[in-house]
């Protein structure tokens, strides 16, 4: 080996560092590849200290590449190649028959288009994470398994299940149906990876065919088998058109080493320069507004807050009700209301998949709960969500009712001025504006669950709370941890970010919380000014049970927030007014 003509390749991804030691006729020498758990520069380090010790203190021409090491790259004075391109020239130079290139990163996914004469098409995956290695990471976090497993799990299958791979949220609910019809792991496992490959074909193939040959390259791709099966079998290929070559893990980096330049730097050299660039001393994150001020702060708060509260029955006597059933996708809630809209019953509960039991369920718990089951007259009954065509049929419901009507009807039972209604669920953020008592637009999120309610019930159970005590810890937080707006998925990394950062658990939970409302206004609704939202806001969904979120839309919009003490009940509770309203229509 010419000492005096290695070149170095560092790529410093989103989730891990590779380093690639290749010598003057391009062969690899030394390659490192491992997580670096959000402490880029200690984990590089040490790598480097590994490499010196291996091959003594080189002087080597250095490159880097990677979605993280742009930064590092400025500071530390070393040339920068961008990703896409850095896999490109890896496939000039060791693979020049490639019509195709696909990259799996941990929270990027990567296509490059090869055509002789022409300029290669690169493309890549934008603020989803969708398709990628934190995907993969996060459906083995809801198997309960590591990510290890997966493999071996997916090895095992026999049936491929349609699983939603646009969003790592959205999954959650397609694998938690199929594990309660009692689908193995195996298949889970094996149907994930099927949706990976369909996710990052669909995403960024975008009409153009993928021909042969098409490398695969990655971590998924290097460490799991059962993932490269799942892309060939969605191209409809075998190995020997679709495969994956000696080191694909090192892809970026060895392109990037490839074409280093400049003057060397002795490996001690440039171990030196890693720690005087560590964003924890010279990059201090943005701290937001506290919540509150005090508990004394907090708690008149929530005192005013009770004139909006939804006014109840003290039992459910013989009379005439109205029933109203919000059937979601993972929850069926019911409200029965007399004659004054006063609640006399209400019922939430997780459905496991099932909205016509659930709802059986539920409608056995009110005939239980009537002090004169016989003497309870439903005059008529309206069903919205979900489930709606379903039990409308199997139960004789007299409506279905549109869910934005729905919460609609509810906001202005609390509010007969409403302007604004944003209801946030567990998956789901509808947005309503409204003009002198008429709905005027609708705003829905469609792939993306970022602000939504599994967006903090997901990380609170990552970091071992429950949603209760995350919420509270929010609200007393002293120096919000501003975490902007992200993906589900690629909040991982900016948690342990802050983490390393010194945040505490309560600083983080109450970032979480105006996150929630950054990806809602910005990502969503894409405002150009709260002014669009009027005065008159008002908020519902089980998000809202969280009082720090309200609070952080107020402290973002500058507005008195409303809301009631039942958001999580706002679509049976306004379907249950329709069906009363309707009946007095025909009076």
């Amino acid at each position: 080996m010419d000492k005096e003509r290695c070149k170095l390749g560092i790529d410093i991804g989103s989730t891990t560092l590779k380093i690639c030691l290749l010598d003057q006729s391009d062969k690899l020498v030394y390659g490192i590849y491992r997580r670096h758990n959000a402490s880029p520069e200690k984990t590089a380090v040490r790598a480097l200290e590994e490499l010196r010790a291996e091959v003594g203190n080189l002087g080597v021409r250095v490159r880097m590449t990677g979605s993280v090491g742009m930064g590092y790259a400025e500071r530390m004075g070393i040339g920068f190649e961008q990703e896409v391109i850095a896999a490109g020239e890896y496939v000039k130079r060791f693979h020049p028959d490639i019509h195709t290139l696909v990259d799996i990163g941990g929270e990027d996914s990567k296509m490059i288009f090869f055509e002789p004469g022409r300029i290669p098409d690169m493309r890549m995956n934008g603020i989803c994470a969708g398709g990628t290695g934190s995907f993969i990471d996060q459906t083995a976090t809801l198997l309960g398994v590591a990510t290890e497993e997966l493999d071996h799990l997916a090895a095992q299958s026999e049936t491929i299940y349609p699983i939603a791979s646009r969003c790592g949220v959205f999954s959650k609910t397609d694998i938690q149906n199929l594990l309660a019809r009692g689908v193995s792991k195996a298949d889970i496992a094996a149907s994930m990876f099927h949706a990976v490959a369909l996710q990052v074909i669909t995403s960024l193939a975008r009409g153009i065919e993928v021909r042969p040959r098409v490398l695969l390259c990655g971590g998924p791709f290097a460490f799991m088998p059962q993932m490269r099966k799942a892309m060939q079998s969605a191209l409809g290929m075998g190995e020997k058109d679709c495969f994956v070559p000696e080191h694909p893990h090192y892809v970026p980096a060895m392109g990037c080493a490839a074409v280093a330049k400049g003057d060397a730097i002795e490996i001690g050299d440039l171990i030196k320069r890693f720690p005087q660039t560590s964003t924890h001393t010279k990059e201090i994150p943005t701290k937001l507004e506290a919540l509150f001020a005090s508990t004394e702060d907090y708690n008149a708060w929530i005192e005013n807050k009770r004139g909006y509260e939804v006014a109840r029955r003290e039992r459910i006597d013989a009379g005439d009700y109205w029933l109203g059933v919000d059937s979601g996708s993972t929850t069926t809630k019911i409200v029965l209301v007399d004659n004054e809209g006063r609640i006399a019953f209400s019922d939430y509960c997780f459905n496991g998949g099932d909205s016509y039991h659930a709802f059986k369920l539920a409608i056995e718990r009110l005939q239980g709960e009537a002090a004169q089951p016989e003497g309870v007259n439903i005059v008529a009954s309206a069903v919205t969500g979900y489930g709606e065509g379903l039990l409308k049929t199997a139960f004789d419901l007299d409506y279905g009712i549109v869910e934005t009507v729905a919460h609609f009807t509810a906001a202005r039972a609390i509010d007969p001025d409403v302007s604004f209604v944003l209801d946030i669920g567990g998956q789901d953020m509808k947005a309503i504006y409204a003009d002198h008592g008429s709905i005027s637009r609708i705003e829905i999120n469609e792939a993306c669950s970022s602000g939504c309610g599994s967006f903090i019930m997901t990380f609170a159970s990552q970091l071992g709370y429950s949603v209760t005590d995350f919420a509270r810890m929010a609200c007393f937080a002293p120096n919000p941890y501003d975490l902007g707006t992200r993906c589900t998925v690629f909040m991982n990394s900016k948690v342990k970010q802050a983490m390393n950062e010194g945040a505490t658990i309560d600083d983080i939970a109450a970032g979480f919380s105006y996150s929630v409302v950054k990806n809602c206004l910005f990502k969503v609704l894409k405002l150009h000014s709260t002014d669009e939202l009027g005065g008159h806001i008002v908020v519902q969904g089980g998000t809202f049970k969280n009082h720090s979120v309200a609070r952080a839309l107020e402290k973002m919009t500058g507005c008195d927030v409303r809301f009631s003490d039942i958001p999580e009940l706002a679509g049976a509770y306004g379907a249950a007014l329709y069906a009363r309203s309707k009946s007095d229509a025909k009076k």
